[in-house]
């Protein structure tokens, strides 16, 4: 969700920038048993020097690939959308930023290729999805240290990996988290609320596919809706959202950056309640074993075919120019996902 607020820095992101130097630059920290090579490796990888239109300072560069030290984690990236909060980073006016230079991507799935000594809790083979935002997907490998990784099942859909770790952790919270839905209204199951993966990914979509997405759920019911790129007014809202009393209205993605309206009648005589969502502060709110069960409740449903990847179009990283301004339309029609 886009903040208005004062923007700080992504310290891990930060640390896994200086993993990664242009190929004229110093080659990172002591090699171990993994990096017996003389040579540094060299990896792609779309790179931004400082904040503007992402169609003007995304560059796709050569970097040199650091040691793997003992903590570390060698993996090579196996697909990584671009989602409006990497727009939006890139733009500079996301509520979080990593430090420049800085590759792109917040979300992807990568495959291991090589451990550290004293990495216990991933081996090569496995595959891996960022534990936090900033960590920079659009890069064909990279040096992670072992916290910055979660581990996912390798036997499900790819596309559904690398879509994980963003818009259905935040449809699953935001339907878990603000009201109590009632029975009657779906099933009872683990993608309870959500009747199934579809309407998840009806709720998580709003996000990539509209600049501005809205949930409401009221007195135990749930609507899902969202405009275009413009205000929001209360005449657009629902006739449930003005009718019925003790609703809760919950703003995610907030890509448009304007007001939400709501009159002060529904707010005394409705007891509407105003809320916002913001997966990044979820995740700072609860620990990392959290999160990783949250990926893995999202990861049985997968298995259980009751979660599917959004429509998606796989993009050439070297072809991310077109990637990037599918991804900055209004209401595409697929997510953008570039491959390497």
């Amino acid at each position: 969700m886009w903040v208005c607020s004062t923007l700080w820095r992504v310290r891990t992101a930060a640390r896994q920038w200086r993993r990664l130097l242009p190929a004229s630059g110093c080659h990172g920290p002591a090699a171990s048993s993994y990096s017996a090579s003389a040579e540094p490796a060299r990896v792609r990888a779309l790179v931004y020097g400082h904040h503007g239109d992402p169609a003007k300072v995304v560059e796709l560069k050569n970097l040199e690939l650091a040691a793997v030290g003992g903590s570390d984690v060698h993996v090579k990236m196996l697909a990584a959308p671009i989602n409006p909060s990497d727009i939006n980073m890139i733009q500079g006016n996301y509520g979080l930023l990593p430090e420049l230079p800085a590759v792109g991507g917040n979300e992807g799935v990568a495959q291991v290729v090589a451990v550290g000594s004293n990495v216990t809790g991933l081996k090569p083979g496995d595959w891996v999805i960022p534990a936090n935002a900033g960590l920079g997907t659009w890069r064909t490998e990279a040096v992670f240290s072992e916290e910055a990784l979660i581990q996912v099942p390798s036997d499900i859909p790819l596309q559904s990996a690398a879509t994980l770790g963003v818009n259905p952790c935040t449809a699953y919270r935001m339907l878990m988290d603000f009201e109590q839905l009632q029975p009657g209204h779906a099933p009872a199951t683990a993608c309870s609320q959500l009747c199934r993966w579809e309407k998840l990914h009806r709720a998580a979509a709003a996000v990539s596919v509209s600049p501005l997405g809205l949930q409401v759920q009221l007195a135990g019911t749930l609507q899902v809706f969202s405009w275009d790129d413009h205000q929001v007014t209360e005449s657009q809202w629902p006739v449930q959202a003005k009718t019925r009393r003790g609703g809760t209205m919950v703003t995610y993605g907030g890509m448009a950056k304007q007001p939400v309206i709501a009159s002060v009648s529904l707010l005394i005589f409705k007891d509407l309640k105003l809320r916002g969502f913001w997966l990044s502060q979820w995740k700072k709110d609860h620990s990392p074993d959290q999160f990783k069960e949250l990926i893995l409740t999202l990861c049985d449903l997968i298995r259980r075919d009751q979660l599917t990847a959004p429509a998606c179009s796989q993009v050439p990283l070297q072809d991310y120019q077109s990637a990037l301004e599918a991804s900055m339309k209004p209401f595409m029609s697929s997510k953008q996902i570039l491959t390497m």
